[in-house]
């Protein structure tokens, strides 16, 4: 079984049904740490070796945040500027994360068809996450197809924010258990399109 680490960056979580919806679905999840960066850095100064500690106890890191102008919120761009550090990230001798999974589970406004060459941000969604590709590929991580949430503010029923929650908990217990590898992954573009896999 694998270790799972959620790291999750949400600055006004107060505010989001979506992340409320998808972390309550998580929660309890054997296997599952669920680590919330503003909670646990109110003034943002991060204790690195903590991290490093936390990254060494699991196999697989899950970055959750709002799609923050097509980025992730400042927390997380900190953590990574300051925990993935050379020599241990990267670099000489910094093989510590190689070889595990790197997933990235990502609410954002806008609808699926807005990303796409013809919609309103020119450009599929995926290519705006290469940053967070790149830097996998540069600790030696596995790079996995993200969860993404569409159009989260249009989802007003509580049901359909209760289906996401079951999918995103079902996905994340098949990684844990290796019904999804990174292998069987590699054809999908998304994590949810694998759900017809489980």
């Amino acid at each position: 079984m694998k270790r799972i680490l959620v790291l999750f960056a949400h600055p006004a979580l107060q505010k989001s049904h979506a992340n409320r919806s998808l972390l309550h679905a998580i929660q309890g999840l054997e296997g599952v740490t669920l680590h919330d960066l503003y909670q646990s850095y109110p003034d943002q100064l991060i204790d690195v070796k903590r991290e490093q500690a936390l990254l060494a106890e699991h196999d697989m890191v899950v970055f959750q945040h709002p799609f923050y102008w097509y980025s992730s919120p400042a927390i997380l761009k900190e953590w990574l500027d300051l925990v993935l550090e050379y020599g241990y990230a990267y670099g000489n001798e910094g093989d510590t994360l190689r070889g595990k999974l790197w997933l990235s589970a990502i609410t954002t406004g806008g609808a699926p068809e807005s990303y796409s060459t013809e919609g309103d941000n020119q450009r599929p969604l995926i290519d705006f996450l290469l940053p967070f590709q790149q830097t996998a590929r540069l600790c030696g991580m596995h790079w996995l197809p993200p969860f993404v949430l569409h159009a989260f503010h249009k989802i007003s029923d509580p049901t359909a924010l209760l289906r996401c929650g079951q999918e995103y908990r079902q996905l994340l217990a098949a990684l844990r258990d290796e019904q999804l590898t990174v292998e069987s992954l590699s054809s999908h573009t998304y994590l949810r399109d694998a759900l017809e896999n489980l």
